[in-house]
């Protein structure tokens, strides 16, 4: 009795074991190797976000698993309902052999109860073209996943009401509109995934930059080093069949222009850090690039001990008076509690431009901030090659280090440092870079932090012994 009990019991966990593997979901970063930057995807919860990455470097695996997550009511980090969605290819071909065979990966068959074929057979609908599939979900009813193609042009992207969109690869500027126009109604989620290979597209200014300064936009870059079941050794042989260009899209995910990305060392991921209190002694100086058209920008640095710079507020706007900047400075200075001199006035670094007098007014910027109680120095260093490679060092040192860190409200600075392009003559393009110009007179002056800093005992004990040591050692040798 007892050992047809342990054979059923062993059969049923056989079958369970069996039911699992059948499920990938089951495996997708819970066991063994985790792919932290997709974790970091599905956690986000902008309702715009996209995932820019080389290829095989697990982009496209995380906007399926997404599509899957929303449709079955399984999602981890998300409130979950039943959703009605559309995955968005550029081809039916592409959608066949990509995205449409991603979702069948990871949706668990018990889930699915309609398949919907355009071309193809129900019973083999990985070789077919499907139309949309009909989802079993948690959350009580069902779902729907709806497969589009750009190739069928924008009228066929109107008058439905969608939870999501998911894009993948980049597709033509007016199918995303008509796309976000489908979410609105239900405050539904876009997000992309997609290898930059079209250079710098409506993608790039809309997305990665953010030119408008969306607050429900989001992205990421993928490389093929954030994919764990991607070997060294595959990467590689990969990487030696490439050009620079090819490596830079295909391998890291990054955008591409002709002449190449300035600060290619700038990370997000690393650079751009949440806001902290930052420490008083930590408090080192003003940078201004100024104008009155032009934006003027400004920005707060600050230092630590080991000589980590920190950009810690901006101030950055255009078509305003001198006052009005000073005004705006002064604001920020209050709120982070900034040093002041015992007059009570700001000290920053600016361009000697300022310095000059115009026939439009019968001062100059430096005696206008004066005025308003910010003493500017105009000596600083503006050699433009020199300049470069000191942000180059701060942003990456030669043993791999980062030195510079930016908190994120300081959003011209971030767009000016992944919008600085290299162009003709060995020169950077001349657009767009207020904040950058005030960012390298800031570090040309070797920033470093002078603040005493009050000894401990055990600190204080140290030196003397260090002292006596010393003099018992040259007692010996006279």
């Amino acid at each position: 009795m007892h050992k047809e009990l342990i054979k059923k019991i062993i059969r049923l966990e056989r079958a369970i074991d069996v039911r699992f593997n059948e499920n990938k979901l089951n495996f997708y970063n819970k066991k063994g190797k985790i792919h932290k930057k997709q974790i970091i995807f599905h956690k986000n919860k902008k309702r715009n976000r996209w995932v820019f990455g080389g290829n095989r470097s697990g982009k496209t695996e995380c906007g399926a698993v997404e599509v899957v997550y929303l449709a079955t009511g399984l999602h981890p980090y998300k409130k979950n309902k039943v959703t009605d969605g559309w995955v968005v290819s550029l081809s039916r071909s592409v959608q066949r052999d990509v995205a449409q065979r991603k979702i069948l990966e990871y949706l668990p068959p018990s889930y699915i109860q309609k398949i919907v074929m355009v071309s193809g057979g129900q019973d083999s609908a990985e070789n077919g073209i499907i139309d949309f599939i009909l989802v079993r979900s948690e959350a009580g009813g069902t779902s729907r996943i709806g497969f589009k193609s750009c190739d069928q042009g924008r009228e066929k992207f109107q008058g439905t009401s969608l939870d999501y969109v998911w894009f993948d690869e980049e597709p033509p500027f007016d199918i995303y509109l008509e796309c976000k126009m489908r979410v609105m109604d239900r405050c539904g989620l876009i997000f992309g995934t997609m290898t930059p290979l079209k250079g710098l597209t409506w993608v790039y200014n809309t997305i990665y930059l953010n030119e408008n300064n969306d607050k429900e936009v989001w992205c990421e870059t993928m490389q093929w080093a954030d994919n764990p079941f991607l070997s060294k050794k595959e990467i590689e042989n990969m990487t030696k069949s490439m050009s620079a260009e090819e490596i830079e899209s295909r391998r890291y995910g990054h955008f591409m222009q002709n002449g190449g990305l300035v600060y290619n060392e700038f990370d997000e991921n690393v650079h751009v850090i949440e806001p902290f209190n930052v420490p008083s002694d930590w408090q080192d100086n003003i940078s201004i690039d100024p104008g009155l058209h032009n934006p003027l920008s400004a920005h707060f640095y600050a230092v630590d001990f080991d000589g980590n710079v920190y950009v810690v507020a901006e101030h950055y706007a255009s078509g305003q008076t001198v006052e009005y900047h000073a005004n705006e400075i002064k604001k920020i200075a209050e709120r982070l509690g900034w040093k002041k001199d015992n007059r009570g006035f700001l000290h920053a670094l600016i361009d000697s431009a300022a310095g000059q007098r115009t026939l439009a007014s019968e001062k100059n910027v430096v005696e206008l901030f004066y005025e308003n109680q910010i003493l500017v120095n105009t000596k600083v260093n503006k050699d433009l090659f020199s300049g470069i490679s000191v942000v180059k060092s701060y942003l990456k040192t030669a043993d791999g280090r980062t030195r510079l860190f930016i908190f994120k409200n300081c959003v011209n600075l971030i767009r000016e440092l992944k919008n600085y392009w290299w162009g003709d003559d060995d020169l950077p393009v001349k657009k767009d870079d207020h904040c950058l110009d005030e960012l390298r007179y800031y570090l040309m002056t070797k920033p470093i932090n002078t603040a005493v800093t009050k000894k401990n005992e055990i600190q204080k004990d140290k030196e003397k012994m260090a002292k006596r040591l010393k003099y018992q050692k040259s007692k010996i040798i006279l």
